[in-house]
């Protein structure tokens, strides 16, 4: 027995390989021995194992699975509850041991037997759960199932579905609340003056209502009218945001640029780097800050085309404004994937198309409608220059330099902060919360941020 169990275990089960070895060592007697009986004896051991291989790979048992995960997508670090549902839709009976196909991040792959002592209407009902620590799109399954012949001769292995997509998205670092909204109601909106002329005089007015403000009453209108009047001039619209997302290779990897051990939905790891994680957690952060603030969010890259355009997790990757909890949601799941892009051999200036007239086309169609936040790898001194003259298309403009050496963006930040930019350059070890805290001062460290905190 110990001798069989040497052979492969996945075409014949260790009866299997029993009679064919009876039946290769009676063949060998039957000639030897020219016994017929001997002959027919082999040729029965020899042929009923590989009837019963062929059975197990033509006739294969169907079955259908339904597979959920709770939450979907999930953020990282959090745990996702995986929840199984198999049933048989072919005919056959029996037991079967199953397995559930998982990526190398998440451990051994669970292994349970069909069909569940539990099964009701013939389905079977498993749990269990997963947490990664890194963003991506990860293959859960498919459910690989063993089943045998009757005589129990030959064993078949195979999947029985194919499996389904797990989104794991970046998690929100809460941040500070800071002065870079400017004055904005207790619900969170802004209040736009709309007037045909100049003159207050001439305001439209409606009459009083019980719960208008008394700092909307127009006292000319009231004297004509005999009675109170109130300003209707004023509409209230949806602060915006724009985001710009800088994606670029040469901007975030040093050298030749690592993996940094997220995947995509083919298994393939994602091109990252420790700093284009942090801008990444960084964008996560600030979109939600802002949606949280009812911000309406705009998402560019840096020549000024949709952030998510190239993102394999994208729900619209041509889509590039967002509002409400459901736009947040895209967003999340648009930078679950989101990789560096371009030329890992092409010189840094051979990238064209940065901060060029196509993102200053974008901005100016909203010009001052709110600020600007730019999430930057590593800048030359001329990219700066050219977008410099971005921050003059919003309320305020805000940028983040995320490399890996702090101390030697000087020169850009200095050419940033005279375009009108605050700006700073943070290393993947800063906190993001102290890095978003400097942004009330203009683009120096917060007296509660010291400056290696930001710079270290």
């Amino acid at each position: 027995m110990a001798l069989l169990d040497r052979f492969p275990g996945h075409i014949f089960s260790s009866r299997g390989w029993g009679l064919l070895a009876a039946g290769v060592a009676s063949l060998l007697a039957a000639q030897l021995l020219g016994r017929r009986d001997l002959l027919a004896l082999a040729l029965l051991l020899l042929i009923l194992p590989l009837l019963s291989l062929a059975g197990t790979r033509v006739l294969k048992p169907r079955f259908r699975v339904y597979r959920e995960f709770d939450p979907s997508p999930v953020v990282t670090s959090a745990t996702t509850t995986v929840r199984l549902a198999v049933a048989r839709t072919g005919p056959g009976s029996g037991q079967a041991l199953m397995e559930e196909q998982l990526p190398a991040r998440f451990g051994h792959s669970p292994v349970f037997r069909f069909p569940a002592r539990s099964a009701a209407g013939g389905t079977s009902r498993y749990e269990y759960q997963l947490r990664s620590a890194k963003r991506g799109q990860f293959l859960i399954g498919p459910v690989t199932a063993e089943f045998s012949d009757p005589f129990g001769l030959s064993v078949h292995r195979h999947a029985i579905d194919g499996g389904d997509v797990l989104t794991v998205t970046p998690a929100a670092v809460d941040l500070p609340v800071t002065g870079l909204a400017g004055a904005r109601g207790h619900d969170g909106v802004t209040a736009t003056r709309i007037r045909a002329n100049p003159s207050d005089d001439d305001a439209m007015t409606r009459e009083y209502r019980h719960g208008d403000p008394m700092r909307r009453v127009h006292w000319a209108a009231t004297a004509r009218h005999g009675s109170l009047m109130v300003r209707q001039e004023e509409s209230v619209t949806t602060p915006e945001a724009t985001i710009i997302l800088d994606q670029r290779f040469h901007a975030y990897a040093q050298g030749a640029g690592y993996v940094s051990g997220g995947s995509r939905a083919d298994g393939h790891d994602l091109v990252s780097s420790d700093t284009f994680e942090w801008a990444v957690t960084a964008a996560m952060s600030i979109s939600a800050h802002l949606a949280e603030r009812n911000y309406a969010l705009r998402c560019l890259d840096a020549a000024g085309g949709p952030a998510f355009l190239h993102s394999p997790s994208a729900p619209e990757p041509a889509a590039d404004e967002y509002s409400g909890a459901g736009g947040l949601l895209s967003i999340a799941e648009s930078l679950a994937a989101i990789e560096l892009s371009g030329s890992r051999h092409a010189a840094p200036d051979a990238e064209s198309g940065a901060f060029d007239d196509r993102l200053m086309d974008k901005l100016a169609a909203h010009r001052l409608r709110g600020p600007i936040l730019a999430v930057l790898g590593r800048l030359t001194t001329a990219e700066a220059r050219a977008l410099a003259p971005a921050a003059g298309f919003g309320a305020n403009a805000f940028a983040l330099l995320a490399t890996d050496r702090p101390a030697e963006a000087a020169a850009v930040l200095e050419i940033l902060r005279r375009g009108g930019w605050r700006a700073v350059a943070v290393s993947p070890a800063t906190p993001l919360p102290a890095a978003w805290s400097t942004f009330d001062e203009a683009g120096s460290p917060s007296p509660g941020v010291r400056p290696e905190q930001v710079r270290r």
